[in-house]
């Protein structure tokens, strides 16, 4: 790695040179931390939605689909992304998260943009059809696998997949850990970089994020 990622001077650079956030991103992180100090880490890093903001931008995304939105940072920015007439379906099991990403959504003016639905991300999937342009999964990390050949059916040829947490702090090349969570991310990323659907990038950046272009053709 040719910087450290947790250098100071290199995130203030990087924040400096990226797209700003809005007043609206900074208050879902304070209130995040006032109201969820001890889960904080499950919030998207900050270079992560400026990257998202440009992908929306760069596919002209009309349909989103996001897997895990916790206290709403990450749609946020996919929302304030999306051109007229644009919408997300973003999949939670819980109210209690969530109900600062509505306040948030509201304050922002996208709420109209955005439709929660709360149940296992499972159960909401099977019943979508797509197509989805652009798909965003942070989530429970042992379903990942599962949820493969979901966003595979769901996101159009041509799309893009976007999965965080992909490198789960070092531990995937970590032979001593064998957790559930360990497990369900090696078995994505060794499962996504077979798939005959997909062309995969996993990136360094922040906990690892895998970019994935869907490729042509539907699974029999």
């Amino acid at each position: 790695m040719k910087h450290d990622p947790d250098n100071a001077a290199i995130i203030d650079y990087v924040a400096a040179h990226s797209m700003p956030p809005g007043p609206v991103h900074r208050w879902i992180v304070d209130e995040t931390a006032r109201r969820f100090p001890d889960v904080t880490q499950m919030q998207i890093e900050a270079d992560q939605g400026p990257l998202l903001a440009v992908l929306v931008k760069l596919l002209d995304a009309r349909h989103v689909l996001e897997i895990g939105t916790f206290t709403g940072l990450s749609s946020l920015w996919m929302a304030e992304a999306l051109p007229v007439g644009g919408r997300i379906v973003c999949c939670d099991v819980s109210e209690e998260y969530t109900s600062v990403a509505r306040e948030a959504w509201a304050r922002a003016g996208v709420a109209d943009r955005i439709e929660l639905r709360i149940a296992p991300a499972l159960d909401t999937l099977a019943t979508l059809q797509g197509p989805f342009d652009l798909a965003f999964l942070d989530a429970d990390k042992e379903n990942y696998p599962r949820y493969l050949p979901e966003l595979i059916r769901l996101v159009r040829p041509g799309g893009v997949i976007v999965v965080d947490n992909t490198l789960w702090y070092g531990r995937v090349v970590d032979d001593s850990d064998d957790s559930e969570e360990t497990r369900g991310i090696r078995r994505f990323n060794d499962e996504a970089a077979a798939s005959p659907w997909l062309d995969v990038a996993l990136l360094t950046m922040a906990d690892g994020v895998s970019l994935m272009w869907r490729r042509p053709g539907q699974p029999s």
